[in-house]
């Protein structure tokens, strides 16, 4: 099927980001676009394009969203906070009858370079265990050397043992991110649609449990939640968290 990946606010939005995010967004979109089935995902009406103010500058905020027979819901969210903010953020949230990990990525730029960039497939299982394909698949991608590596927050429990979590130093190692990146990607998609659906309930109920649990931690980022508030209000900021960032089935 075809599906229609850009619309006009969105070229206004990306062209304007950092040009690490906007090339990570255009690799995300075209590897969803080849390897999976795509259909629509509804978003809310009032939660597809957003413009507001933070401390004098506009923000900007653009949710695309798709659905597949293995994901309950792709998300990728472009945002820029005046001239001095620009954010790509995406979660592939499985459908609960898939033991699947859940892939997300975020980067946070400037025109001073990107300051945070993390990747990861996260395990949802009790024991934070990836699936046994994906743990060889992944042991077997290069592994590039970054300079600057940084510590993840105190909820990070949550992140695979390859969880990437860096600040790029020059262009090169914002190259070699972004090529994990794709590696990653692809090989998340390759796996998903092998994927047979589990069999039982209580395998269902398990799966499910640890997708809730990775949207909760999920939702203690203070610094998404604070500017957010500052932005729109804390019943907003609240709504937007749990129904737009993580929702749970």
């Amino acid at each position: 099927m075809t599906t229609t990946m850009t619309s006009s606010q969105d070229f206004a939005l990306r062209d304007r980001l950092h040009p690490l995010i906007r090339r990570l967004a255009d690799c995300i979109e075209t590897t969803w676009a080849e390897s999976l089935d795509l259909s629509p995902y509804p978003i809310p009406k009032d939660l597809g394009y957003i413009e507001g103010q933070l401390e004098g500058d506009r923000l900007f905020i653009e949710n695309r969203c798709f659905q597949t027979p293995q994901f309950r819901k792709l998300h990728l969210e472009l945002a820029q906070v005046g001239n001095g903010l620009d954010i790509l953020h995406c979660v592939m949230f499985p459908r609960p009858e898939y033991h699947l990990p859940i892939f997300g990525a975020d980067l946070v730029g400037s025109r001073g370079g990107i300051s945070a960039a993390i990747a990861d497939l996260s395990p949802v299982s009790s024991d934070r265990s990836l699936p046994s394909p994906y743990h060889a698949d992944l042991e077997r991608l290069p592994k590039p050397n970054f300079s600057q590596t940084r510590d993840l927050p105190p909820w990070g429990y949550i992140f695979s043992d390859f969880c990437l979590f860096i600040r790029p130093a020059s262009p090169e190692e914002e190259e070699a991110f972004l090529q994990r990146i794709q590696a990653m990607l692809s090989l998340h998609c390759r796996l998903s649609t092998q994927a047979q659906p589990v069999q039982t309930d209580p395998e269902t109920a398990a799966i499910l449990a640890g997708q809730r649990q990775y949207c909760a931690q999920q939702q203690q980022n203070d610094k998404t939640r604070r500017v957010l508030e500052k932005s729109f209000g804390e019943a907003w900021a609240e709504r937007y968290m749990t129904t737009m960032l993580f929702d749970v089935a």
